[in-house]
């Protein structure tokens, strides 16, 4: 009887070790800039459009002006918190896919302690207040799935997804018990007249607080998960949880501890939409940027530090696609002073090339004009065959 070889694959696919600094930039460089080649051949045979046009309106949805810019320090400040916040258990291989509940749950309470103590609870109290409440409620979020995982092995993604929509629905609830008028759907901005509970600005900039606690975030998750004892148990149980139980770690408590801190974190971005960003109460306030920051952790291989960088590309692709809406026929709303371009994980409408020809194309191209200086953006948009590049400073 003959023995049988196994034939040897075509292609093989391993890991690169002793790869240096320098080269793994050089790889990622190479890969974006191929990204860009791919996708100028993409926009030119598709939509007609020059390439390089397209690039710089997508350069300038963030860099533009200094309005634009803190519109992206603001995006990148939240999405950024979230991913940080999320990193601590995908790193331990535990798949939370609930922070978008517990970002909204935060805010929920946070909104609570603004409306029913506001008026009451002088500034000092009213702040430690909401954020011992927020933080509460998004630890409470985070170690209900993490306990049940724990004790009975349950899937933590379904639990955690659930969540979700627990939150939502108790956002909706109070919602519709404070909505001013009745049966408007929707409570607008939280305390008005007497800002109580709103985080104070520094130098007249409405998200600089905000971003500072982000920054201080960062700095201390990185030095949590690398320099920590409890950041060498959780990269242990990620990389095999019967090892970590030899060597002594308590993997249930662990994973108990790791969950309650990614939602009391995720429970504290809560308090900043509420109280500082938006300073109102919906159920769509996270915006999908709870299921966006699971990429972005991921992309940066749960490194605070990349995750920075990983934001930032996201988040400029976003704002860039603000500005190309109009030749790509997204679905746009401009509702109570907020732009809003609907779609997918990135909260972006995926564009539909269709291109009718208006029958007066002057007309068109001073409505258009008019919208995007109305709308503070700068856009590439089609009229007939002629290409327009309007900028509003």
């Amino acid at each position: 009887m003959m023995s049988k070889t196994a034939a040897e694959p075509l292609v093989r696919i391993s890991k690169r070790e002793g790869t240096t600094f320098v080269q793994k930039v050089l790889v990622r460089a190479i890969a974006i800039l191929l990204a860009l080649v791919v996708d100028a051949f993409f926009i030119f045979f598709v939509t007609g459009l020059n390439p390089i046009s397209v690039y710089g309106v997508m350069w300038n949805g963030t860099f533009m002006n200094t309005t634009r810019f803190s519109w992206a320090l603001r995006d990148l400040s939240t999405l950024l918190c979230i991913a940080i916040a999320l990193a601590p258990a995908f790193k331990m291989r535990f798949w939370n896919i609930g922070g978008e509940g517990q970002v909204l749950i935060g805010g929920l309470v946070a909104a609570l302690i603004m409306v029913y103590f506001g008026s009451s609870l002088p500034a000092p109290l009213l702040f430690a207040a909401m954020v011992i409440g927020s933080v509460l409620a998004g630890a409470i979020w985070g170690f209900l799935p993490a306990f049940f995982k724990a004790k009975w092995n349950t899937n933590e993604t379904l639990f955690t997804l659930m969540m979700n929509y627990i939150a939502m629905q108790l956002a909706s609830y109070f919602i519709i018990v404070w909505e001013v008028p009745k049966g408007a759907g929707k409570i607008g901005i939280i305390n008005q007249d007497s800002q109580a509970g709103w985080l104070p600005t520094i130098g007249n900039q409405k998200y600089l607080l905000a971003i500072l606690v982000v920054a201080v975030m960062t700095g201390l998750m990185y030095i949590y998960l690398n320099y920590s004892k409890q950041g060498y148990e959780i990269a242990v149980v990620g990389e095999s949880r019967r090892t970590a139980s030899y060597a002594g770690i308590k993997v249930d408590r662990v994973i108990i501890r790791t969950m309650a801190l990614s939602g009391a974190l995720c429970g504290l971005i809560g308090l900043l939409l509420t109280s500082s960003t938006d300073h109102t109460m919906t159920t769509t306030i996270v915006d999908g940027r709870g299921f966006t920051a699971v990429m972005v952790s991921w992309m940066a291989k749960f490194n605070p530090i990349i995750m920075i960088f990983t934001s930032l590309l996201l988040v400029v692709l976003v704002l860039g696609l603000l500005l190309m809406f109009c030749p790509f026929c997204a679905d746009v709303q401009w509702a109570e002073g907020i732009f809003q371009v609907k779609a997918g994980a990135l909260g972006i409408t995926f564009p539909v090339f269709r291109y009718p020809a208006p029958e007066k194309p002057e007309k068109k191209k001073k409505a258009m004009e008019n919208f995007h200086r109305f709308a503070g953006a700068s856009c590439l948009t089609r009229t007939g065959d002629t290409l327009i590049n309007s900028q509003v400073l």
